[in-house]
């Protein structure tokens, strides 16, 4: 049995923020040459990033790879469609849910495990402003009772 060796290279913290998130999927990516390197080096960010679902095919919007700094020629678009590798079940019960119960698909994590990169999806509710607001109320009270209880 092999060990899994987990290196994240960037995450979209304000998904947390913006969505509710409910079902999480690990998807391969299809990428090219010079965005497996450029991944390595740590140049990717999922700020505003989301998926699609197009004639059966998963495919990531608005992710941005930065260009090679070390290739002279045939570098990649920084901010062109990847798609994304799931199974066919999957990508049916995404379908489903997505157009019927209003779901949309963010990008959480990209991350390489044993050497292949994978990106972390997840099913989403948008927030409203209210929303948000109660969750920094309940984390504000949770860190304050922490901080009370540490100090008796």
């Amino acid at each position: 049995m092999t060990k899994k060796h987990k290196k994240i290279v960037t995450e979209n913290r304000k998904a947390r923020h913006n969505y509710f998130l409910e079902d999480k999927y690990e998807a391969g990516l299809v990428l090219k040459g010079t965005e497996v390197k450029s991944l390595r080096l740590g140049r990717a960010h999922l700020k505003d990033s989301y998926a699609r679902i197009i004639k059966g095919e998963v495919f990531v919007y608005q992710m941005h790879i930065g260009e090679y700094p070390f290739a002279h020629y045939e570098n990649h678009a920084p901010l062109r469609p990847r798609k994304l590798l799931l199974h066919q079940q999957e990508i049916k019960k995404l379908y489903g849910k997505v157009n019927e119960m209003g779901f949309s698909l963010i990008p959480l994590k990209v991350y390489f495990i044993n050497g292949k990169a994978k990106i972390e999806i997840a099913l989403a509710r948008g927030k409203r402003k209210y929303d948000k607001r109660a969750t920094i109320r309940k984390r504000d009270e949770k860190r304050d009772l922490d901080r009370a209880l540490r100090n008796t």
